[in-house]
């Protein structure tokens, strides 16, 4: 980087709390499922952060977690808001709306399979965390190429996870390391393609997303 040009800020989302009908934990990957009364508190919370921060532009998942949780941080900031397909969470195919208990019972082989393939396997339907981490580098890619200054981008925990393994050279095996909470904002800083993590799993309301 150039002595004075400023790095670039990328705040990385994810959505907030959504509504479950089933308290157990659950495959959801594209279904289409709103935000919970706390996770609109969570991207009110998010709202009063980020109109305090120097944003040019906003970009979030299609599906209407995302979609919610980027309108309502907007409301107040004179920013489009952009929607992308690329930006969803990864298929899980068969599997989507099903707890993974029902699924180890169910299909116990490939429930197996999974666990001890994690990057390349597929669910029947679905697609590999291997393919879900090329479509959202290749969108990522796409967005901070079409934008300058700070952005920000409204994601889900899957495609985040993949991004962040990828900035931090990790190997896809050990996303389920990285945590990320029901409204999380993550801090990328750099320039030119070349990121490094500022901020991981910040929480809404903590002023954890301080520009200094």
């Amino acid at each position: 980087m150039s002595g004075n040009r400023q790095e670039r800020r990328i705040y990385l989302l994810r959505h907030g709390k959504i509504v479950m009908e089933k308290q157990e934990r659950c495959y959801i990957g594209h279904i289409d499922i709103p935000l919970a009364a706390e996770g609109v508190r969570q991207a009110q919370l998010l709202q009063a952060e980020f109109a305090r921060q120097e944003l040019t532009a906003v970009f979030c998942s299609d599906l209407i977690r995302s979609v919610d949780t980027a309108r309502i941080i907007t409301e107040q900031l004179n920013i489009k808001l952009t929607s992308k397909r690329e930006l969803r969470e990864i298929s899980m195919g068969d599997w989507e709306g099903k707890t993974f208990r029902e699924i180890a019972a169910a299909y116990p082989a490939e429930y197996a399979k999974r666990g001890n393939n994690i990057a390349s396997y597929r669910i029947p339907g679905a697609e590999s965390f291997a393919e879900c981490q090329s479509r959202i580098l290749a969108a990522f890619t796409e967005i901070v190429n079409a934008t300058q200054g700070n952005i920000l981008i409204v994601g889900h925990a899957g495609i985040n996870r993949l991004l962040l393994c990828y900035v931090l050279g990790m190997p896809m095996e050990n996303l389920f390391r990285i945590t990320q909470d029901y409204g999380c904002t993550n801090i990328l800083v750099g320039d030119s393609g070349k990121y490094r993590v500022k901020l991981l799993n910040g929480l809404p309301g903590t002023r954890m997303y301080s520009a200094n």
